[in-house]
């Protein structure tokens, strides 16, 4: 069996940096992804437009054409689609990895399909897959979502959106816009700092207005099929018919624990070297936001894709 320079798991822009700075130097490799490219964007709410410039997005030095100063969901997802095409890049789609293992020098990536044997490999499966727990009586209803896509089913019901950063703060706008009578439910005292300025004043002329009901300092106690009840500030049943939880999500680290990277429990990332982003198993690299566990406001695409680079620099000295 071919034994590969590099494995990566994750084909998302991490993983296809990595997969693109492997070309460059010459390294045989594999990018593994159980989904499609950039699955994760792929998954976005189709509406979404992001919030960096193209030019932060952009991978291998392939221009991001955009109509407009920040890109939509489909444009991104078109340009990555793009870049896969253009560098010819090993991809290999519906490809789920379910172990990794060392054997001797080499690491035995084991897949649904088959098993890969590689000098090195490279984590870069991000967060999305995982939402944080939301350990609430009620929360196994099928009316409960921890993904959002566009509102127009739910245009006339009631509708609550748990949460007060970017995301939970623009799906209640998108929610209300198509009709739903939306209420937003934070347990802080007030929305995150981190929403987004051109956004921020909208989602508080809404609640200001009573277009969009606020229940700040208040968490969902209890969810039944019609109704929620509210614990905290506010102490209350209201009606609902779909809810929205947009508290974040956190990484999987499963693999990278079962063959022996050590995790902070505190923040969940993995221990390893910011500057050749190698785990204390050696040959064994992170790369994008898993590196840097549940603070993932801290690892965006725009320095994820770096990180390329710096692991094929790392394998290079190591050779």
């Amino acid at each position: 069996m071919e034994v590969l320079d590099v494995a990566i798991v994750g084909g998302g822009p991490a993983g296809l940096s990595c997969a693109i700075e492997a070309g460059k130097h010459g390294l045989t490799s594999v990018v593994l992804d159980k989904g499609a490219v950039v699955d994760a964007i792929r998954r976005f709410p189709h509406a979404l437009t992001f919030f960096s410039t193209p030019e932060l997005l952009e991978l291998g030095g392939i221009p991001f054409p955009s109509s407009g100063f920040r890109p939509t969901r489909v444009e991104t997802l078109r340009y990555y689609q793009s870049v896969v095409r253009f560098f010819n890049l090993p991809v290999r789609t519906g490809e789920e990895v379910r172990a990794i293992r060392k054997a001797g020098a080499t690491f035995e990536v084991v897949t649904s399909g088959q098993t890969f044997l590689a000098r090195n490999v490279i984590v870069a499966t991000g967060y999305f897959d995982t939402p944080n727990p939301f350990d609430v009586p009620g929360a196994h209803l099928p009316k409960v979502h921890r993904y959002y896509s566009e509102p127009f089913a739910y245009t006339g019901r009631e509708v609550a959106v748990v949460g007060g950063k970017n995301s939970a703060v623009e799906i209640a706008l998108d929610l209300f816009r198509h009709g739903a009578h939306v209420s937003l439910v934070h347990r802080g005292t007030a929305l995150s700092d981190g929403v987004k300025y051109w956004v921020l004043p909208d989602i508080e002329n809404r609640i200001k207005n009573g277009e969009i009901k606020a229940y700040f300092g208040t968490e969902v106690g209890e969810i039944q099929p019609n109704t929620i009840v509210l614990k905290g500030r506010h102490k209350e049943e209201i009606p609902n018919d779909v809810l929205f939880v947009m508290i974040g999500y956190r990484p999987d680290n499963h693999l990278l624990e079962q063959v022996g990277v050590r995790i902070d429990p505190e923040t969940l990332a993995p221990l390893h070297d910011s500057e050749s982003m190698e785990t204390n198993v050696m040959g064994l690299f992170v790369a994008g936001s898993i590196a840097a566990g549940k603070l993932n406001n801290k690892i965006f695409i725009e320095n994820g894709r770096l990180h390329g680079k710096q692991i094929m620099e790392a394998i290079e000295k190591a050779r």
